[in-house]
């Protein structure tokens, strides 16, 4: 985990996957604790509300082209990760995701390992990828896809005439 620091590319990758996949676009319920005012109307006390996370990650004022994966919405000038107000995949204030951190760690853990061990080929052109979510009811899932995965390991072990 030390290395997550040194590689802002690879971090910005899965923060900029979990931006744009948004697999739950609505968050818990809220309650109202006192008449609001909101774009010109007036939620009474007691209401409840659900917060749509999803209209903040496709927020075109926090992310210069939210309808396309772009990992640059997570990288500085200087190609360095930058944080984000609007990255809320895990919800926020009080009800946010007690398993955050560890989703986070994870994701980064189960990744690298992937990349490391692992090269990927897609059977189809990778510009004939539909990479846009399917909506099913109040949820987002990625498409179902087809991919080769070459392990990497064993070949770098038959170089050194280890191979089985």
């Amino acid at each position: 985990m030390e290395d997550r620091n040194q590689m802002p590319y690879t971090n910005a990758v899965i923060h900029e996957f979990q931006r744009f996949c948004d697999i739950i676009p609505m968050g818990l319920a809220r309650r109202v604790t006192q008449d609001t005012q909101f774009r010109g109307y007036t939620i009474p006390k007691d209401t409840e509300v659900y917060p749509v996370l999803g209209s903040v990650l496709y927020d075109p004022t926090q992310f210069s082209n939210p309808e396309n994966f772009d990992p640059r919405h997570f990288l500085d000038d200087n190609g360095q990760f930058k944080k984000s107000d609007a990255f809320v995949p895990f919800s926020i204030g009080k009800r946010y995701c007690f398993g955050e951190m560890l989703a986070r760690t994870e994701l980064f853990l189960f990744l690298t390992s992937i990349l490391q061990n692992f090269s990927f080929r897609s059977p189809i052109d990778p510009k004939d990828i539909d990479i846009s979510p399917k909506l099913v009811g109040f949820a987002s899932l990625p498409r179902s896809y087809e991919i080769c995965l070459k392990m990497e390991i064993l070949q770098s072990m038959c170089d050194y005439g280890e191979c089985l």
